[in-house]
């Protein structure tokens, strides 16, 4: 039976402020990214969410981001391989804080935003991000766009590997995500989202903007953790999988 790993981008609140339904979302996937402050998250939100990952058994995961709390981590800036490498790993080693205060560890990294779109077609910032992963803990999981130089990355180092599509996201014929300012790059509607989701599970192909048939080999798919209907559509979407004869899972990462 093929597997594959159901992740979200969860405990984006900070302060006063609240973003997505972290418990409705949690029963319904596997592996969570957990925000670090950068662009989200402040170490109360952090802790909360990593207990509440430990109560439903989901892998931990960091989300770090640049940053970028006034742009949510979405805007790009220009910064150096080694501005890169620090703030990962900084981020990386505050979660893993309230992880091990929890009694349990990461498993995996996956960037956040701007950071993950420049690390999936820039080398050096991707080699930034896999060296900070493997300077941590070699194992942990480097979690990147399937065909991106950040997966490349995080195999020259011998890491493991996860190869991330997305469910709600349009992709371009290059297998790349059409930007988030260009209209109609993210499926509002839950049934469209969910049926590219099953699409990339079952056959491993998406279609892209343009109507080209792009392949897209998936180990995890990302659910936002910040859509209006977050919950409902994580649910549909392990209901729709495991109709499908997918078993979600996190199972094992892959070298590939």
């Amino acid at each position: 039976m093929r597997q594959i790993d159901l992740n979200a981008d969860l405990g984006e609140s900070f302060g006063a402020w609240r973003m997505g339904d972290d418990e409705g979302v949690m029963p319904w996937i596997t592996s969570a990214n957990i925000a670090c402050g950068f662009h989200a998250g402040d170490p109360p939100t952090m802790r909360k969410t990593v207990a509440l990952c430990v109560r439903h058994r989901v892998a931990l995961g960091a989300h770090p981001s640049l940053l970028d709390l006034q742009g949510f981590g979405r805007r790009e800036m220009k910064m150096s391989p080694d501005e890169i490498y620090a703030q990962t790993l900084y981020q990386i080693g505050a979660l893993q804080a309230f992880a091990h205060a929890a009694g349990t560890r990461l498993r995996h990294v996956k960037p956040h935003g701007a950071l993950y779109n420049m690390a999936a077609c820039e080398r050096a910032l991707a080699d930034a991000i896999a060296h900070a992963v493997a300077d941590f803990d070699r194992r942990l999981i480097l979690v990147g766009l399937a065909g991106s130089a950040l997966v490349a990355a995080g195999l020259a180092l011998d890491l493991a590997v996860s190869r991330e599509g997305f469910c709600d996201r349009r992709y371009r014929a290059d297998g790349s995500l059409t930007s988030r300012s260009e209209p109609h790059s993210v499926f509002e509607d839950r049934a469209e989202a969910v049926a590219q989701a099953v699409a990339i599970a079952t056959r491993q192909q998406v279609v892209s903007a343009d109507g080209a048939t792009v392949r897209v080999e998936a180990d995890t798919l990302c659910v936002h953790g910040d859509r209006p209907d977050a919950a409902l559509f994580a649910h549909d979407l392990h209901q729709a999988l495991q109709e499908a004869g997918i078993q979600v899972t996190a199972g094992p990462a892959r070298a590939c």
